[in-house]
């Protein structure tokens, strides 16, 4: 939700970015901490901050509030003081500018490579006639979502245009300079005529990888900035050392279904009708929704939601048995057979909330009712899940709950662990022949994969997460289906750019 927290949305009707009373608390309660921690560390008091950023993109939002900017501009006034500079960021047009920016803030833009950075920089100068030319998000690359080829773009494009920016003198700030990981369920989303959750890697392409290395670009880049000013003599510090631990083996724990007791301590909720995450005051992650069939069904027959009312994945059992996913933008409906009286699991995921433009009141959950051939369903039990509070915790504690088989539909917990040859480095892990689910080594959270979707293929594993000297723990939660051999690799090198099929040739531990 671009960083405004989710409980923001506890008061339904709130109307965020703008004088909406209870959004403006909630951002006078924040700032009245935040910023004078900043104040004595301004450029004018000795410190080193040069400007402050009020707003980012504002006029993206299409809210257009005056009086919300004028609100921030007296905060920052009041807790920073009359001397520093503060600014806005903004698209480089003028319909997003006339929305983004107010008498009394610095207004720069952001735009990528180019081949006209001057005709790029020309409503910034519509706005600020004098005063410099300031690109405060220069893109190095761009975002993946789920789905799509991974973004980029070249070393040599990227250092034209940084060139170009600083032959006319301008100042600038890149964006990303380093890329990273949205760890847990930390990746937002974009909405561009339909929902696109953004991928657990952010490396965006970035002259600092994912994981801190540097790359083609940096160098690139770095040559561009040496035409200008000095920069720093001597070698570029190496990348970290990776290693591939290759393929670990995982057993099934339990299916989702039978841990409900450990994964929802307080007990369900019971409502007429579905409730939203923030209803129930749940941010990220799970929620179960249960009921009954309420007759025998002998034929097929549509379990519909209205379009747009799963927000975002929903996961379909029946007396267990999984059915089919449901998608915010996708398939509506599933069709079910069964006996008046079976239950009836849907297992919702957040997979992020929208974090730019319009739309970021972002509710999660079952958003409309579901129908069985048209006639609402109702008396639901509603159970919050917090898987990461019992993985956090060493668990599972115990030997296997399932026997037999390793081969899986539906959501389940799988587990295992592995030994290093005594090093901690840094690693990537991949989950060939699974479909889609969350990853936790030693309780910590790496985030969401997608392999039979993609993109990105690997996760990445910061070695600081891993124990030279003792066993490191696996918790996977599998959404859809497992293989029939639960392995998972751990390489030396990312792949975010691949197919579920891509072939690997690993050494085996």
């Amino acid at each position: 939700m671009g960083g405004l927290p989710a409980w923001l949305l506890w008061k339904p009707d709130i109307v965020l970015r703008s004088s909406d009373p209870g959004y403006l608390h909630a951002v006078d309660s924040w700032l009245s901490v935040l910023l004078p921690k900043v104040r004595p560390r301004l450029y004018h008091n000795g410190g080193n901050i040069i400007s402050v950023q009020v707003e980012n993109e504002y006029g993206s939002s299409r809210v257009c509030d005056y009086n919300y900017l004028k609100h921030l501009l007296r905060v920052f006034r009041a807790l920073l003081g009359p001397d520093v500079l503060l600014f806005t960021t903004d698209g480089n047009s003028a319909a997003e500018l006339r929305c983004g920016t107010l008498q009394g803030l610095y207004a720069t833009v952001d735009f990528g490579p180019g081949p006209n950075i001057t005709e790029a920089f020309a409503p910034q100068r519509l706005y600020e006639p004098k005063g410099p030319l300031v690109n405060s998000e220069y893109y190095t690359g761009w975002l993946d979502y789920w789905g799509e080829p991974h973004a980029g773009s070249s070393p040599a494009t990227v250092a034209r245009g940084l060139r170009d920016i600083l032959q006319l003198g301008a100042s600038v700030n890149m964006y990303m300079f380093q890329g990273g990981t949205n760890f847990g369920y930390w990746s937002g989303a974009d909405y561009k005529g339909r929902y696109k959750p953004v991928t657990t890697s952010y490396d965006y392409d970035a002259p600092l990888s994912e994981a801190g290395d540097p790359t083609e670009k940096l160098f690139a880049i770095r040559e561009v900035i040496a035409q200008f000013q000095p920069v720093p003599q001597g070698p570029m510090p190496p990348a970290t050392r990776k290693h591939a631990y290759g393929y670990v083996p995982l057993g099934k724990y339990a299916g989702l279904l039978d841990l409900l007791d450990l994964l929802s301590p307080a007990g369900p909720i019971p409502s007429r009708f579905p409730l939203t995450f923030e209803a129930i005051k749940q941010a990220h992650g799970f929620v179960l929704y249960r009921t009954w069939l309420p007759r025998d069904v002998w034929d097929p027959v549509p379990l519909s939601v209205p379009p747009h009312s799963v927000c975002d994945l929903a996961y379909v059992l029946l007396d267990g048995q999984y059915q089919g996913r449901l998608e915010r933008d996708g398939p509506g409906q599933l069709y079910v057979t069964g006996q008046a009286g079976a239950v009836l699991d849907v297992l919702v995921e957040n997979m992020g909330r929208i974090n730019f433009g319009t739309n970021i009141s972002d509710f999660k959950g079952l958003l409309g009712n579901l129908s069985l051939a048209s006639v609402p369903l109702s008396n639901w039990l509603i159970y919050p899940l917090d898987v990461d509070a019992v993985v956090a915790m060493s668990w599972p504690h115990t030997t296997p709950r399932t026997a037999g088989s390793s081969i899986s539909t539906g959501p389940a917990i799988y587990t295992g662990a592995f030994r290093t040859p005594g090093i901690a480095w840094d690693t990537f892990v991949k989950l060939p022949g699974w479909s889609k689910g969350q990853l936790w080594i030693n309780g910590f959270n790496l985030g969401r994969y997608w392999a039979s979707r993609g993109p990105q293929q690997t996760l990445y594993v910061p070695g600081s997460l891993l124990s030279p000297s003792r066993p490191n723990n696996v918790t996977v939660l599998e959404l859809e289906h497992a293989p029939a051999q639960p392995d998972i690799l751990f390489l030396d090198r990312p792949q975010l750019n691949a197919t579920s099929s891509s072939r690997d040739v690993p050494m085996p531990q």
